[in-house]
C-alpha cells in the first residue's frame, strides 16, 4: 500500500488546516486504490528542517502540500529538503499560491501542481499515479458540494486550536484582489453544515471560524444558519465573513438575541472612496453598511471586525484616511487596516503594470507605491497600521485613547499616525510600551496629567491579569489595603495587590479577574470605596 503525506504548514500554532483533512477524507471516499494516509501540520515559525523530518520520519512515497501566502516563503527550501531526504519522492503542491502561478513552483522542485479543488482531483491523481489507467489524474469532475461528512478525523486533531469550517464555496461577487472573483457560489446541503456545526461545537475548540466568502449572501439560508448557532447549547464562539450592506431586518434582530460572545462578525468595507471600489469592482452600498454596523454593535453582544484595504487604485492617502476616521467612528471593536497584495491570479495583478502598481515579488506580494501612492505614503499608514494593532486592534489603553482623542480634537488617522511614529511597537514588552504611549499622549493638546494617569491604570487593570504596573501607574497609598479588603469582600475571594489601586482623584478601583467581558475580552473593573 502507497504512502500518503499531506503537510499543512500554518501561520500559527492556534491555527488549524481544513484542507488537508478534506483532502484525507476525499481520498478514503473517492480514490479506486488503497493508501495510507497521515496529516502532519507544522507551522512557518518551525525550522524547515525540522519539517522536512517530521516528513521524511513517515517515509511517504507521494507528498501533498496546501500552499497560500503565508507559508510560500519557506516552501523553496522545504522542496530541496524533502527532495534531499526522500530524493524518490513524488512531490504534489496544491492551493491558490500554487494554482496560480504552477510554473515557478515546478522549477524549485514540484513533481506536479494540481489545481482545483483537492478532494477529487489529487485522489484520481494518486490511482493514475498508481496503477488505475482509468482514472485520468488531469481531469476534474464537477461533483456537487454532498459528500465531505467526515469531520471526525479532523475534530479529533484539533487539540484546542481554531476549528474551520466551509457551508459554501466561491462568492458573487467580482473584486478584482480576490482569488474568489465571479466563481459563483455553491452550498452545501444546510442539514449537512448544521450537522458539522453541531459537531465542533462539542470540539474542544474556543472559537469557529467559517471561510465562506461572503456567509450571508443568501439571507433566508444565513438566517437559519445564524439560528441553529445561537440556539446551540455551547461555549464556543463563531466568525463569519459577512457583507455588512446584505443583513436585512430580520436578521439583525435575531442577532440581537445572540448570547454575548457567541457570534463574531467580520465586515470588509475595503475603502469608503466610491472610486477606489468601482476600480476594484467591488459594489457596497456604504450607507448601509455602516447603518447595519452601527445597529449590530448597540447589542454589544457580537464581537464586530471591520476591514480597510490600503492602495486600491484612484485612492490617495488624504481619501484613506478620511475613510478611516469615518471607519474609526463606527466604533467597531477590530479595525483592520491591511494593504494590497498583488496575488497571483487576480485581476488586481494582471492590471498592475497598466496601473502603476508596484509590488513585493515574494508573497505576499504586498503593494509598495502606485500613481496614488508614494512610498513614503505608504510608510505613514504603515506607522498607522502599527500604532492601531497594537492600541486599539488588541483591546489596550481604548479608554485612554477616547479620552485624548476627545480633548484633543485630533482626527484618529492622524494620532494612530503619530503614535506609530513615536512608539513603534516591534515585539515591545507591554510595560515599555504603555510608558511610550503615556509619553506620547501627555504631550497632546488639553490633556491632563491626572486624567491620563488615571485612564491608563483603569485600562491597565482590564486588559492584563497578573501584571505588575509601571512604575509611573503605581500610586502607593495606604490605604490600598483597605481596598483590597473591600473588593475581597465584595466579590467573594482573595485579591492580589496588583489587582487594586487608589487613583490620582482618590478614587479606589479593582478588577474583576474572574469575570472577562465575552465580547470585548477586557475584565471588568469596578470602584471602590477608601475611608
Amino acid at each position: 500500500m502507497k504512502k500518503v503525506v499531506l503537510l499543512a504548514i500554518n501561520a500559527k500554532y492556534v491555527h488549524s488546516s481544513l484542507s488537508v483533512w478534506v483532502i484525507a477524507d476525499g481520498i478514503k471516499k473517492y480514490a479506486h486504490l488503497p493508501y495510507d494516509v497521515s496529516v502532519i501540520e507544522a507551522t512557518i515559525h518551525q525550522q524547515g528542517s525540522d519539517i522536512a523530518d517530521m516528513v521524511a520520519a513517515s517515509a511517504p512515497d507521494v507528498i501533498g502540500v496546501s500552499t497560500y501566502i503565508w507559508n510560500a516563503g519557506m516552501m523553496p527550501e522545504i522542496l530541496s529538503l524533502l527532495r534531499e531526504r526522500l530524493p524518490d519522492v513524488v512531490i504534489v503542491l496544491g492551493g491558490p499560491e500554487a494554482s496560480h502561478n504552477a510554473d515557478f513552483w515546478l522549477e524549485r522542485g514540484a513533481d506536479h501542481v494540481l489545481p482545483g479543488e483537492g478532494e477529487h482531483t489529487f485522489p484520481a491523481f494518486l490511482d493514475g499515479c498508481h496503477g488505475d489507467s482509468s482514472i485520468n489524474a488531469n481531469g476534474q469532475e464537477n461533483r456537487p458540494l454532498d459528500s465531505l461528512d467526515n469531520m471526525d478525523d479532523y475534530i479529533d486533531a484539533l487539540d484546542g486550536r481554531i476549528a474551520y469550517l466551509e457551508t459554501s464555496r466561491g462568492c458573487p461577487f467580482q473584486c478584482a484582489f480576490c482569488l474568489s472573483s465571479g466563481s459563483g457560489v455553491r452550498f452545501f446541503p444546510i442539514e449537512t453544515a448544521k450537522k458539522w456545526l453541531q459537531q465542533l461545537s462539542k470540539s474542544n475548540a474556543r472559537t469557529i471560524k467559517l471561510v465562506d466568502r461572503t456567509f450571508n449572501c443568501d439571507a433566508g439560508r444565513a438566517y437559519e444558519l445564524f439560528e441553529y448557532v445561537i440556539n446551540l447549547d455551547t461555549a464556543c464562539c463563531f466568525h463569519f465573513e459577512v457583507a455588512a450592506d446584505l443583513f436585512d431586518e430580520r436578521t439583525l434582530e435575531l442577532l440581537s438575541t445572540a448570547p454575548p460572545g457567541r457570534i463574531q462578525l467580520e465586515a470588509g468595507l475595503q475603502s469608503f472612496f466610491e472610486p477606489a471600489l468601482k476600480a476594484a469592482s467591488r459594489k457596497t452600498d456604504l450607507r448601509k453598511a455602516e447603518q447595519n454596523i452601527r445597529t449590530l454593535l448597540r447589542g454589544q453582544n457580537i464581537h464586530t471586525h471591520v476591514d480597510l484595504i490600503a492602495g486600491l487604485p484612484f485612492e490617495e492617502l488624504h481619501d484613506f484616511q478620511d475613510g478611516f476616521d469615518r471607519a474609526y467612528s463606527l466604533g467597531a471593536h477590530t479595525l483592520q487596516l491591511g494593504f494590497l497584495k498583488l496575488l497571483h491570479g487576480s485581476e488586481l495583478r494582471r492590471q498592475a503594470e497598466s496601473l502603476g502598481i508596484l509590488f513585493d515579488e515574494e508573497a505576499p506580494y504586498e503593494i509598495r507605491s502606485s500613481k496614488w501612492l508614494s512610498p513614503e505614503d505608504i510608510q505613514v499608514l504603515k506607522h498607522t497600521e502599527n500604532a492601531l494593532q497594537h492600541t486599539y486592534n488588541k483591546s489596550r489603553f481604548l479608554s485612554t485613547v477616547e479620552y485624548v482623542l476627545s480633548v484633543s480634537g485630533l482626527r484618529p488617522s492622524y494620532f494612530y499616525r503619530e503614535l506609530g511614529k513615536a512608539a513603534p511597537n516591534h515585539g515591545t514588552y507591554l510595560e515599555v510600551y504603555a510608558v511610550q504611549v503615556h509619553d506620547f499622549c501627555i504631550r497632546q493638546p488639553g490633556v491632563s496629567k491626572n486624567e491620563l494617569h488615571d485612564r491608563m491604570v483603569c485600562d491597565w487593570l482590564s486588559m492584563v491579569k497578573g501584571k505588575n504596573m509601571p512604575d509611573f501607574m503605581r500610586n502607593r497609598d495606604s490605604r490600598q489595603g483597605k481596598l483590597l479588603e473591600t473588593a475581597a469582600n465584595r466579590l467573594g475571594h482573595k485579591m492580589r495587590r496588583e489587582e487594586a489601586t487608589i487613583l490620582s482623584s482618590g478614587r479606589g478601583v479593582f478588577v474583576d479577574s474572574e469575570n472577562r467581558d465575552p465580547v470585548t475580552g477586557l475584565y471588568r473593573v469596578r470602584q471602590g470605596t477608601v475611608l
